[in-house]
């Protein structure tokens, strides 16, 4: 597939008539019939190892000093000059700026967290604690008295009511649970939580690669269709000029001139359209890649096409039970709640438990002597019944939940991987049919041309020849941006969108 050279930053028509160029904005080439590695299919990574964009786009951005909005707020600020921009470099801009991505690991660190927490409850508690304090005692106010010591004190020795005692102690503390069936399987569990925020991770980032390639090749074709406009806008300028011409010499006459100015006029209009369009599309795109809303591009890549033998459907199959993120996640899910649903049924089981601690005591500036205590014990839940059947029911049901959920998605799978091959091999067939039609268009279009040009003809045939290959390459563009989507969903559906997009594209 061949593009003519990208779409800038700006978007103007032509200042002033042109000849037409001889071939349409996007002509398509024997395509090379590809087909994803059969052997590797089941062999791929979970996920592609990380990669930055270039080094001239990592460059560029950082010249761009990011706008403070304070309280540890920035927003990204535009480049002087437009990024030269490939597929890779947007996706994976994207997946290090995308907001999406950002939450996910801020909640897979939560998660981490937690999963510290459960496993806290598992190992040994030992605290070290120091303390040393002066307090004084108005023994009277306890009810002392001072009178009932008479007889056991010697002559003129008094005891005071108003004590005043210093201590000082140092002491560690242990306790250890060694029996607690239930938080070990609520340790598990946290453990399967966290794999199902890997999953998740890995499954957003797929949509975030998906989205983004689409994107992509969506401005892509509003390029495509930006250079077809401008074609037909030099052509329509052409047969205005060659009317106005025609009637200045008395050959042609006024209606074919107005003729040619509204179809020019349409095509001008059309022209401002798909500008408007491709400024939106810009947009977007540099939002789903995590930069500034008004940064210019320039597009690098070529729209991709080649024909593509998808993996077999039981293969396919295969991979995308093994690989499909959302399958993964449900599965990780599952397992967690049926180990909470196992320390449910161990929480009627007794804890056993043992603690203590050693330490020193004694008055700050006199002796200390070693204090200590040990003891264990067993804990028995009664009166929770109620509670622990409660429990039960809730991880009952999202049990029940969860494999509805397995079961609908695994055929799902199967029904969208088919979807996909029928639309990927529907909009090849369509691409091929357009291809052909923009070449008998422009064929029919020369022809009419010629037979104008001889004064054979008015120039209503010519105004309807152009029009007919305007409609065969916007068609050819549209059926072009869905075959190369298409291709993307059967990656995705595959569960393989992030490993092998450039696979599928023919990148």
């Amino acid at each position: 597939m061949l593009l003519s050279p990208a779409l800038g930053a700006q978007v103007t028509p032509p200042a002033q008539p042109v000849a037409p160029p001889p071939t349409p904005a996007i002509t398509t080439a024997p395509a090379v019939v590809k087909q994803p590695p059969v052997s590797e299919a089941m062999n791929l990574p979970e996920a592609p190892a990380p990669q930055g964009p270039s080094a001239a786009i990592v460059d560029q951005l950082k010249a761009a000093a990011p706008r403070d909005l304070g309280h540890g707020v920035a927003t990204p600020t535009a480049t002087a000059q437009p990024l030269m921009l490939s597929l890779d470099d947007a996706v994976r801009l994207a997946l290090e700026h995308n907001l999406t991505i950002a939450v996910d690991l801020q909640n897979q660190r939560q998660i981490t967290g937690l999963q510290l927490t459960a496993f806290n409850a598992l190992i040994p508690s030992l605290t070290a604690s120091a303390q040393s304090g002066t307090q004084q005692i108005n023994l009277a106010a306890m009810g002392f008295k001072p009178a009932s010591l008479v007889g056991l004190l010697p002559p003129g020795v008094t005891f005071g009511t108003i004590v005043k005692v210093s201590t000082t102690s140092a002491k560690l503390s242990l306790s250890q649970q060694i029996f607690n069936l239930p938080a070990l399987e609520i340790y598990r569990a946290a453990k399967a939580t966290a794999e199902v925020a890997k999953w998740n991770i890995l499954l957003d980032r797929g949509d975030v690669v998906q989205r983004v390639a689409s994107q992509y090749l969506r401005v892509l074709a509003d390029t495509a269709s930006i250079t077809n406009a401008q074609s037909q806008v030099a052509s329509d300028a052409e047969l205005e000029r060659q009317s106005q011409a025609r009637k200045d010499a008395g050959t042609g006459t006024n209606l074919d001139l107005l003729r040619a100015r509204v179809e020019r006029q349409t095509r001008q209009q059309e022209l401002i359209a798909d500008v408007a369009t491709f400024e939106k599309d810009k947009i977007q795109l540099n939002r789903l890649m995590g930069i500034a809303a008004d940064q210019q591009l320039q597009l690098t890549d070529a729209v991709p096409y080649h024909e593509l033998e998808a993996l077999p459907l039981d293969t396919a199959k295969q991979v995308a039970f093994k690989r499909r993120k959302d399958l993964l996640s449900l599965q990780a899910q599952l397992r967690s709640t049926e180990l909470q649903r196992r320390a449910i049924a161990y929480e009627r089981l007794p804890v056993a438990k043992v603690s203590g601690f050693y330490g020193v005591l004694g008055q700050t500036t006199g002796l200390y002597h070693g204090v200590f205590t040990a003891q264990g014990g067993l804990d028995f839940p009664i009166f929770q019944e109620a509670r622990i059947r409660g429990d039960r029911e809730v991880a009952d049901s999202q049990l029940s939940k969860l494999r509805s959920q397995l079961s609908g998605l695994r055929g799902d799978i199967e029904q969208q991987i088919r979807a996909a091959m029928l639309d990927m091999n529907t909009s090849n067939e369509l691409v091929r049919d357009a291809t052909s039609n923009v070449n008998l268009a422009a064929e029919a279009l020369d022809e009419t041309r010629d037979r104008y040009r001889a004064g054979i003809d008015d120039n209503l045939p010519v105004v309807r020849a152009q029009a007919t290959l305007a409609n065969a390459q916007a068609q050819l563009v549209s059926a072009l941006f869905q075959f190369n989507n298409a291709k993307l969903q059967l990656a995705r559906n595959t569960g393989v969108v992030e490993s092998q997009f450039e696979t599928y594209l023919g990148d």
